[in-house]
């Protein structure tokens, strides 16, 4: 199933998409939970449950009438791992930068997180403005000491990402934070795709545009760690919670690899293969 949270005539609901249109849970299950964290974390039976209803469905609004808003807007955490592809690494380790021995983590605070076809924000203070495709993975269970094993049935779902990064402010810290958590760098969707429906999140085609340009291309087995190893390492330190975000990594051809940073007026689209698109112009910020 796809869940979307989306705008239309004025009012925020959460959906399913089915085709061209999406379908308000409420018209599936009058007591379909209001948020798809909540959805989740009700676990698999009501997702069975509402993929049965919605086969066969003639209601809904074409996905062309409306807004499509940040899937899950109120995450608790949304964490993100370092340099997890090999193409990425070995760029990186041309450019004099350390290859981590271990898996490299850090937090995108969550109000960075904007919606699949928002603006995305060049910040005043900021002249390396930088885009990272990546597979995004919510949690679905809360838990705790996850197994290796074990890991798949703590996932939730699926979603594209963007890991937008301001390069200066990233590397004038000690850690990512600072320059992973600028307002709107955090785009993603276009809705969640719940596990049921990815048979293998690690042989998923992942890519990147600016402008029209393909600057990444990887598939998703490009992983160092791949996603069950990294839930087992988040899992050894911290509760994960339903509609915990997590970024899995980027492939190379990352924009300050290439010498091209992001600049206003810029389209950058992300697509992974049976999960969506999201497609964010870049602005200059508000005053």
């Amino acid at each position: 199933m796809k869940l979307a949270r989306y705008t239309h005539g004025g009012v925020t609901t959460i959906g399913a998409i089915t085709g061209e249109r999406v379908v308000p849970l409420s018209a599936l299950d009058q007591a379909a939970p209001s948020t798809i964290r909540e959805v989740l974390a009700a676990g698999p039976d009501l997702i069975a449950r509402l993929t049965r209803a919605l086969v066969g469905t003639s209601v809904g609004v074409p996905l062309a009438d409306v807004r499509l808003e940040a899937p899950i807007p109120d995450a608790q955490k949304y964490l993100a791992i370092g340099m997890n592809y090999h193409d990425h690494a070995e760029e990186a380790a041309r450019a004099g930068i350390k290859v981590p021995e271990n898996q490299l983590w850090f937090n995108k605070q969550v109000t960075c997180i904007t919606g699949p076809y928002d603006p995305i924000y060049k910040p005043r203070v900021s002249e390396k403005m930088d885009y990272e495709a990546e597979l995004g993975v919510v949690i679905g269970r809360r838990c705790r000491y996850v197994s290796i094993e074990e890991a798949a049935s703590v996932v939730g779902g699926y979603f594209v990402a963007n890991d937008v990064t301001a390069r200066d402010w990233q590397f004038k810290s000690p850690t990512f934070t600072l320059g992973k958590s600028f307002d709107s760098h955090g785009p993603m969707g276009p809705w969640i795709t719940t596990a049921d429906e990815v048979m293998d999140p690690h042989a998923l085609d992942m890519k990147l545009w600016v402008n029209g340009e393909q600057r990444q291309s990887a598939s998703t087995g490009g992983m160092i760690y791949n996603i069950w190893q990294q839930i087992h390492e988040l899992s050894q330190v911290m509760t994960l919670e339903p509609g915990d975000l997590i970024a899995t990594g980027t492939c190379a051809n990352v924009g300050i690899a290439l010498g091209k940073f992001l600049q206003p007026g810029d389209v950058v689209r992300v697509e992974i293969q049976g999960l969506g698109h999201i497609e964010n112009t870049v602005a200059d910020e508000p005053v």
